[in-house]
């Protein structure tokens, strides 16, 4: 693609005479401005890669994958059998959820009621995982865990009673009444995510449809995956079955969090790519200049018989050159900062004495990184255009350069 001619004096492009200093100092900016651009293209996509992969797996861990609730209609075990019969390797399990109050002496608090069974499986599995206080062989008919966030707000621990009132009433002399009973905290579970552990109560389901004033029949069904990103494939599969009942998956409920994460993603990726673009114009105003000054070097090449062609692909692998080497030690800058982004947050908030991404905000204890091969490779792609469009624009210059007059006047 370029001569050996072409390249040596695309090299000799690069080592600028002593009196052409300036030169070096634009090309100098040049490369540092692609090379940072990239590397911080490279950081923030991979920190927000990490931040929407870890956040997705602590709402995969809280959450049940598809959820299915009766909506008036009775889910009874026929609908079940077909459920089973069509699909493998899921888990099933029975719940009941909904909003209520709980009382203390001093404060009230709206939380979230969620009765399990705590033989199930996936049960099991989740306070194995998440319950740092309390004895899980107390928890049964009249007790509950709450999370560590409530626990704190409302200064309760393990063994006190508290006051749960739902959203149901029970008629009294007095009119009707929402409906209240007496619990014993049999644990605190701590998952990490804000959310839950000051808005989410469980309690043994008897007792949770038991405060409702609810049936068996009105338990929703839970469905745990091996593979839960296909949650909404398996969806629309079990609506096929039964029309009547109400589903949606963990991706339904939080919906609006993953796009939102992801417009932000993107308009990032096209704010941060402008630092790329601006330093590309380095590169043009540096070739433009490099060919003004070289003027009569390029007369006596067309002269010795070089086409316009080879000289305007000399300028053009010069500008190349530039953005290509800039972008490799961007995306190695960029590689070794994400892998090392947690050391270095800890870093900056030691000697700044300031927190940086604090947990109760971004909902994680340490900052992530996740460093995706096809976002990398689309950077590079990105980086090297512009460079070449960058080189192009100038190098054109040349075939409107006369040799006669630029030999004349020189």
């Amino acid at each position: 693609m370029f001569t050996k001619a072409e390249r040596l004096i695309s090299i000799r492009n690069l080592r600028p005479k002593k009196k052409e200093g300036f030169l070096k100092i634009i090309s100098i900016f040049s490369f540092l401005g692609i090379m940072l651009g990239v590397a911080i293209l490279i950081i923030v996509m991979s920190v927000m890669n990490g931040f929407k992969t870890d956040l997705t797996k602590k709402i995969l861990g809280l959450n049940p994958h598809i959820v299915i609730e009766p909506n008036s209609f009775e889910i009874n075990d026929l609908y079940i059998s077909k459920i089973s019969d069509n699909f493998k390797n899921f888990t099933l399990s029975r719940s009941f959820s909904g909003e209520g109050i709980i009382i203390t002496n001093e404060n009230a608090k709206g939380v979230i009621l969620k009765g399990v069974d705590k033989n199930e499986e996936n049960t099991i599995e989740f306070f194995n995982r998440f319950v740092v206080g309390g004895n899980l062989k107390d928890f049964g008919a009249g007790k509950i865990l709450i999370g560590s966030e409530l626990a704190y707000n409302l200064n309760l621990k393990e063994g006190e009673s508290i006051n749960v009132m739902s959203s149901a009433f029970v008629s009294t002399p007095l009119g009707n009444l929402p409906k209240q009973e007496n619990f014993k905290v049999a644990g605190i579970f701590n998952t990490g995510f804000l959310e839950f552990d000051q808005n989410l109560i469980f309690l043994n389901i008897e007792d949770v449809l038991a405060i409702f004033e609810k049936d068996k029949k009105d338990q929703n069904i839970e469905i745990y995956l091996q593979d839960p990103l296909k949650a909404n494939f398996y969806k629309k599969k079990i609506q096929k079955i039964d029309q009547n009942f109400f589903i949606y998956t963990w991706s339904d409920l939080n919906k609006s969090l993953f796009s939102a994460l992801k417009v932000e993603r993107n308009v990032m990726f096209l704010i941060l790519s402008l630092i790329v673009v601006v330093a590309a114009f380095n590169i043009i105003s540096g070739l433009t200049i490099l060919i003004k000054n070289k003027t009569k070097e390029i007369a006596i090449l067309k002269t010795l018989g070089l086409s316009n062609n080879s000289i305007k692909k000399t300028f053009f692998l010069t500008g190349l050159s530039i953005g290509f080497f800039a972008t490799v030690s961007g995306i190695v800058l960029g590689v070794l900062f994400s892998i090392n982004v947690e050391k270095i947050r800890i870093f900056l908030s030691s000697v700044f004495n300031f927190e940086i991404f604090p947990s109760d905000i971004y909902f994680l204890e340490e900052l992530p990184s996740e460093i995706n091969l096809y976002s990398i490779l689309v950077i590079f792609l990105i980086s090297i255009f512009i460079s070449m469009v960058a080189s192009y624009l100038p190098a054109m210059r040349i075939s409107k350069m006369s040799t006669f007059r630029a030999l004349r006047y020189e």
